[in-house]
């Protein structure tokens, strides 16, 4: 193989490294909380950090918040429970603070008799001798208990002092650098200007710099320069694109209604509102309130009725035969889980049916909060949305004058009606019942609108309405809403929130690495009124932020996975960032905002495989022209048979919320990578214009390099691709009809006036470029 040596040792192709699979992935492996990146017992030992995630791993199981699976009336999450006296002697008690041979969980920790021991050995949750001195020491040091952090509001605490230069401007860089100290780890320098430009712009926009963005920007990487960088990017349209990709995920945003028939439906103008709503800098609150309850708002305009699409973005049935009750509740059910995973970070769905097993939170309270969106006058069984039926969902209907008096931001053409589902309320909302085992016909008690008190209990002032929902989620005592919207713009810029778990903020959730700097964020959040463009701008002017991602031997050791950020992020690009690379590097992006859902090319059969063999989505017809180029937030949706490129690298299903993508190395990948069309065709569309433009040779490699990656190859960079493309121009030449074939992958017209063995052979360069480690990641 040509290509190796050092050039290859700093950027390895995808399928070079699939053989370093097994070693990532035991990299990956991470211990709860703070304790697994520093010291395993600590000197002072802490209920909620170092005790709580035993107990709930442990312990939780049968001695938890369940009532009905709770064993022996022992219940160990609650203060009362860890404290109270034991059922048959009540002179003796479950722990005796300041004395753990007293203490009766101790002496079932470490008895001797398998009958007697806790958990029983045959549980295979059995406490390793850390954990057991660690709750020794707990005990021993006076057992003071605390409520879950995550359900105490959050405080700022005094900023601390630090020293270095230039990292004490910023409260991110202080609470960072600070946590830094205490495993004596010091942070990188900052990056290398143009590394830097590029890792901002995929950030904020989703798409490498321009060729304006770097000659505007490039020659100057003054602290100033770089703030004018950010706000010049903030204010791109493609800002709201970018930030609405996440916002998809969140939302289950689809094209299709899902389950066997999964007929189209019309969901993109509020997609549409969704970019709009970043771009316009919403305020969070008012960008959650208006899809909660934008229908129940004084004098609700159309753009706070299409907001309420977030709330009918579930699956919904088309299928006779079924029992329409039992799917109404689904999605009801679907509504409840969405509302507390995307707002609080909390996983509430086991509450359908029995108490929570690890959370604070009963089945009663699941369905009192259930019942805020049981009041729309739906039935289980759907129609054809775009035909009027009394069986049909509340809709709004986006015309020619919505759109030029209300709603410009849609991308509409003037000949079609988008009839988009919405929300309503019905005139006397539905009686909600405990539903038995969380089956649909299974009637228990009634109950009335409420939430989980262990968050915060739904006060009086609160209207019983999705308003008084919304109202008590930004309420300036719930302890979750700003500090989970906060974790997941981390997660955005750093790959990792602070909270690693950022879909669990509950008791099996992990614990935040820097907790101190998570509460000052939540809090100034709020203070400054919910602003999301200047809390990213706060994030991404740190020092922390702006670091070199090169790692030193002794960092990968004391911190493979960066949780103490001593180093800049490194992240592989999302799906949709892969694709749109390929198309704004070689010049083919479309850069339309909006407008109806695309479709890009796809391996045939998909849809076809999928189909039960009726409806409008049976097959999948391939777009055309300008359409084929759209970034890939506009790629239609279909949920039994996604976007395949998208599923390879790690997008969801879109079939609930899902606030955290996974991230997986796999041989598929790298073989899309290799093979995939639109790869192909930006490859030899963007070596026939640097062809054009340089003649060809070294110019021609350099530059392929240069808009790729935004840097200057060195020269053994520069070599081996140089090397390469001269060695494949010869076997073209003499194979023309080869390279004849290669130029015809898409639908783009190949440039006239182009040498094809030139062009193949620049375009297997550009393929190179486009397959190395650096290019897909930011």
């Amino acid at each position: 193989m040509i290509m190796q040596g050092n050039f290859l040792k700093k950027s390895w192709l995808w399928l070079a490294g699939l053989g370093a699979i097994g070693s990532i992935l035991l990299l990956s492996e991470c211990a709860k909380g703070p304790d697994a990146l520093g010291t395993a017992l600590p000197d002072v030992v802490d209920f909620n950090f170092h005790v709580k995630p035993i107990l709930s791993d442990r312990c939780f199981k049968c001695h938890g918040p369940d009532a009905q699976k709770r064993e022996a009336d022992l219940r160990l999450d609650t203060k009362e429970g860890l404290f109270q006296a034991l059922e048959k002697h009540k002179d003796q008690f479950v722990i005796v603070p300041g004395k753990p041979e007293s203490s009766e969980m101790w002496r079932r920790l470490i008895h001797e008799d398998p009958d007697q021991l806790m958990p029983p050995p045959n549980s295979n949750l059995s406490l390793n001798e850390t954990e057991k001195t660690i709750i020794r020491r707990w005990i021993a040091q006076g057992a003071k208990y605390q409520k879950h952090w995550a359900f105490l509001a959050p405080q700022k605490a005094p900023l601390p002092k630090v020293k270095r230069k230039g990292w004490n401007d910023s409260p991110i860089d202080r609470w960072v650098l600070t946590k830094m100290k205490d495993v004596n780890l010091e942070p990188n320098e900052r990056e290398e200007w143009p590394r830097l430009i590029r890792r901002v712009c995929l950030d904020l926009t989703g798409l490498p710099p321009t060729e304006a963005v770097m000659q505007k920007f490039k020659d100057d990487d003054s602290p100033a320069n770089y703030r004018r960088l950010v706000d010049y990017l903030l204010k791109q349209p493609s800002f709201g694109e970018r930030m609405a990709a996440h916002w998809l995920d969140v939302s289950r945003y689809a094209d299709s209604h899902g389950y066997q028939d999964d007929g189209p439906r019309t969901m993109w103008p509020w997609r549409d509102w969704v970019i709009h709503a970043f771009n316009t800098n919403m305020p969070y609150n008012r960008f959650v309130s208006w899809q909660l309850a934008g229908d129940m708002l004084p004098n609700p305009t159309k753009e706070m009725l299409l907001a309420t699409g977030f709330n009918r973005n579930h699956k919904i049935t088309q299928e006779g035969g079924v029992i329409e009750e039992e799917y109404r509740i689904e999605y009801v059910t679907d509504r409840t889980n969405t509302f507390s995973k995307a707002f609080m970070g909390l996983t509430m769905e086991c509450s359908k049916c029995h108490d929570h097993k690890y959370d604070p939170i009963t089945q009663k309270e699941y369905y009192e909060l259930f019942s805020f969106f049981n009041s729309v006058p739906e039935e289980g069984l759907y129609g054809d949305i775009s035909l009027v039926s009394l069986a049909d969902p509340p809709r709004m209907y986006i015309s020619n004058a919505t759109v030029r008096d209300t709603l410009p931001f849609i991308n509409k053409k003037p000949t079609d009606t988008a009839v988009v589902m919405i929300m309503q309320e019905m005139p006397k909302p539905r009686t909600t019942y405990i539903l038995k085992r969380g089956q649909y016909d299974l009637h228990a008690d009634s109950v009335q609108r409420g939430t989980p008190r262990s968050v915060l209990a739904f006060d009086k002032k609160f209207s019983p309405n999705r308003v008084g929902l919304a109202d008590w989620l930004f309420s300036p005592k719930h302890p979750l809403t700003a500090r989970v919207f906060v974790n997941r713009m981390w997660m955005e810029f750093f790959g990792t929130g602070i909270v690693k778990s950022s879909e669990d903020f509950g008791n099996q959730g992990e614990l935040p690495t820097h907790p101190e700097l998570l509460d000052w964020m939540a809090v100034d959040f709020r203070e400054h009124n919910w602003d999301v463009k200047r809390l990213i701008r706060e994030i991404v002017l740190s020092e922390t932020y702006q670091q070199s991602n090169d790692i030193s031997k002794r960092k990968q050791e004391v911190d493979p996975e960066n949780r103490y950020l001593a180093r800049g992020p490194r992240i592989r690009m999302s799906a949709e960032m892969i694709r749109d690379n390929w198309l704004a590097t070689s010049g083919l992006l479309n850069s339309e905002v909006g407008g109806p859902s695309v479709k890009p090319y796809q391996p045939e059969g998909l849809w076809e495989d999928t189909n039960p063999g009726r409806g409008p989505l049976m097959f999948y017809k391939q777009d055309k022209r300008e359409k084929l180029y759209r970034r890939s937030l506009y790629t239609f949706w279909k949920r039994t048979a996604p976007p395949p490129f998208m599923l390879t690298f790690d997008a969801p299903m879109r079939d609930y919320c899902v606030p955290k993508r996974t991230s997986t190395n796999t041989p598929l990948q790298a073989l899309n990578m290799l093979n995939d069309p639109q790869m192909l065709e930006s490859a030899r569309w963007l070596a026939a214009a640097l062809l054009k433009k340089t003649g060809g040779g070294e110019p021609a490699v350099r530059r392929a390099f240069e808009r790729i990656l935004t840097r200057s190859p060195e020269t053994k960079e520069l070599k081996q691709l140089l090397s390469y493309f001269q060695e494949r121009r010869k076997e073209l030449q003499k194979d023309a009809a080869r390279a004849e074939r290669m130029l015809l992958v898409g639908e783009v017209a190949q440039a006239k006036g182009v040498n094809p063995s030139d062009c193949a052979a620049l375009s297997e360069v550009v393929q190179i470029i486009y397959n190395m480690d650096e290019t897909i990641t930011k």
